[in-house]
């Protein structure tokens, strides 16, 4: 007969699950509206190359179906530039195309679709590509580069680890042990995370989960535990990750509030440095662990994540696998040479009153994906779209175009700061296709 508390561990193991998925997916989600405004350049891969001509076919429909909207209007402008032709736009049966030069040099295009129903405006786009392959960055590496995170990395090691980890039975399944887990990093602070281990006899690769920007709690990831991988999930802010969630509300839009701007003028205390080599004490973490087999190591990530990824498999040897999805922080300084740059977009529109000074770009310049992409030797898979409003193609294609270790690229052009189910399935089995080999 089953007791009491082993339906309430299968109850909370199911909510859990539930939690972590959703939290996965929350980024992934497909973006639909109300009004669908499709924008699609004329080429199936929507890539062309430099100088070629380019029609974006539009198409507004409800339920699949014209409907009659109002004030349908169009932009066509490198992205997060000034608009290079603009107008109304007149439909017919729902459908109307645009036409537009391309572009001279590597880059994106893009048009964007507003139109109005029911007194409430929508909008859609849609990005042709051209020759990004040949993207080159406008980032510049310091001559010291290398020393300064050899030299930080070495500031780390006189840390000691001072692991703390603190088993949650209630979380916990038949197949996988949940930890609360915290370590030591620079200046004082710690790392949290969840740890989730599959039980069992023998030895297991592990993953180290990175995450995207903001603040937020953490609940693990059961289910790559249950594939067979110890998965640490971790909070780079230095709080622990279980909080109320008004809590980290209130941090974000508080005392957090604008972080990656925090110290910019001091590459040595600019607030992404204790960050990066807390993702470093967290491979530490990782291999100090008596079920970890010693060699099989990936890690993955997303936006923010996706840069923390590679940023970590660059400074960490240890790392034999990443995982990127349209890195953020990469090609930062785009703006200042007339074509976006990357998140969080420190010299565009207002924020280049308060940046664009010596000082910062410097800092910077120690930070930017571009140059960790630079010195990256860890095979890699990566997957984004042409579409992305939050992290712009030409910035992660600036960083991805450096890399010279083994790479794969997975692009579904229509996405943007979001992914498909597939890509995420695509990551995840590519990882474990050589995890445990």
């Amino acid at each position: 007969m089953t007791s009491f508390k082993s339906i309430q561990r299968l109850q909370f193991s199911v909510l859990t699950f539930f939690l972590v998925n959703l939290s996965t997916l929350s980024f992934a989600q497909i973006q639909k509206q109300y009004l669908d405004i499709s924008v699609s350049p004329d080429k199936m891969d929507w890539t062309y190359q430099v100088g070629e001509k380019v029609e974006f076919v539009v198409s507004v429909t409800q339920s699949g179906r014209p409907v009659p909207v109002e004030n349908v209007r169009y932009f066509v402008k490198e992205e997060k530039m000034e608009p290079l032709q603009e107008g109304p736009l007149q439909l017919k049966d729902g459908r109307a195309t645009i036409s537009a030069q391309g572009m001279k040099t590597p880059g994106f295009l893009r048009c964007e679709v507003f139109a109005t129903i029911d007194g409430k405006e929508y909008r859609g786009l849609g990005t042709a590509a051209f020759a990004p392959e040949q993207i080159q960055p406008t980032a510049q590496m310091p001559g010291d580069f290398e020393a300064f995170w050899e030299k930080g990395k070495a500031e780390l090691a006189e840390v000691p680890l001072d692991p703390k980890m603190v088993h949650l039975p209630e979380r916990s399944t038949e197949t996988v042990d949940v930890y609360h887990v915290s370590f030591q990093n620079i200046r004082n602070s710690r790392i949290y995370g969840v740890l989730t281990v599959p039980k069992g006899e023998g030895k297991f690769p592990a993953i180290l989960q990175v995450p995207g920007a903001g603040i937020r709690p953490y609940v693990g990831d059961l289910g790559k535990a249950a594939r067979g991988a110890i998965t640490l999930q971790i909070g780079i802010h230095g709080i622990p990750i279980d909080l109320p969630q008004d809590v980290y509300g209130n941090l974000s839009s508080g005392a957090l509030n604008g972080y990656w701007n925090f110290n910019i003028s001091d590459k040595d205390i600019y607030y992404y440095k204790r960050v990066y080599l807390g993702c470093v004490r967290a491979v530490d973490f990782l291999t100090s662990l008596p079920q970890y087999d010693g060699q099989n190591l990936g890690i993955q990530g997303g936006s923010q994540g996706g840069a923390l990824a590679i940023i970590t498999a660059a400074l960490d040897s240890r790392i034999k696998y990443l995982s990127s999805m349209y890195p953020a922080l990469s090609d930062m300084t785009g703006y200042l040479h007339g074509r976006a740059g990357g998140w969080p977009h420190m010299f565009a529109g207002n924020n280049l009153q308060y940046y664009n000074y010596p000082e910062a770009i410097e800092t910077l310049s120690y930070y930017d994906v571009v140059n960790f992409a630079r010195i990256l030797k860890t095979p890699g898979f990566y997957s984004w779209g042409y579409n992305d409003d939050t992290c712009p193609p030409t910035s992660y294609y600036s960083a991805y175009n450096q890399i010279t270790a083994p790479k794969e690229v997975f692009v579904i052009p229509e996405t943007g700061h979001w992914t498909y189910p597939e890509q995420g399935k695509r990551s995840e089995d590519w990882l474990f296709e050589r995890l445990k080999k």
